[in-house]
């Protein structure tokens, strides 16, 4: 069987450790790459190390960001009394392209699932429960309309409702067994705009 170049070949076995990339598409990528300008490959080949080297966590929201606290959380004029509770950073992008959301975020970094061993204490909790504290009086929970979604949402609910602060649910506007980086900006704003008390 024919092989490239072991350059070639690295960079390919590289690609293909990227989330949905298989070989094929980083046999693609990886001529593509040998195709364009030194130049532009050393750009590319920086940004990656510079979001390795300057992007951090916030140390409030854990959102990503290269200054802490992250922007939404250092805007004043962003509504303190709302926090929107996401799975991952990720998330934040698709639901601020929306444009209808004005208040700050919590980021779980991940959703509960026992099958998986990621139970509540591998997720940011107990960090939310101590920014409830802080004048809070609304929690809108963004997490994905899948089985572990539901779970943690299910689960955030049952924890913050006795605090006395509303829980409220983005409406159903998203696909079941999607993911809300993946949906447009008119879906997550109705689903925004219709969210119910959870």
């Amino acid at each position: 069987m024919f092989k490239s170049a072991q350059s070639v070949e690295r960079l390919i076995a590289e690609l293909t450790r990227l989330p949905g990339i298989g070989r094929k598409t980083a046999q693609r990528l990886a001529f593509w790459i040998l195709k364009i300008r030194k130049e532009d490959a050393r750009r590319l080949a920086q940004a990656i190390v510079d979001v390795k080297e300057k992007v951090v966590r916030c140390s409030i929201c854990s959102n990503i960001t290269e200054t802490d606290p992250c922007g939404i959380c250092s805007d004043p004029k962003r509504d303190q009394s709302m926090i929107c509770v996401v799975e991952e950073a990720n998330d934040i992008l698709a639901l601020e392209r929306s444009g209808e959301y004005r208040g700050l975020y919590h980021v779980l970094e991940g959703a509960l699932s026992p099958i998986d061993g990621v139970g509540p204490e591998k997720l940011r909790f107990k960090e939310l429960l101590t920014r409830l504290k802080s004048g809070v009086s609304e929690v809108i929970i963004a997490t994905n309309p899948n089985v572990e979604g539901e779970a943690t949402a299910v689960y955030l609910s049952r924890v913050i409702k006795p605090l006395d602060i509303r829980v409220t649910r983005i409406a159903r506007g998203l696909p079941v067994g999607s993911d809300l980086e993946y949906a447009d900006q008119n879906t997550l704003a109705k689903a925004l705009k219709g969210r119910q008390d959870f």
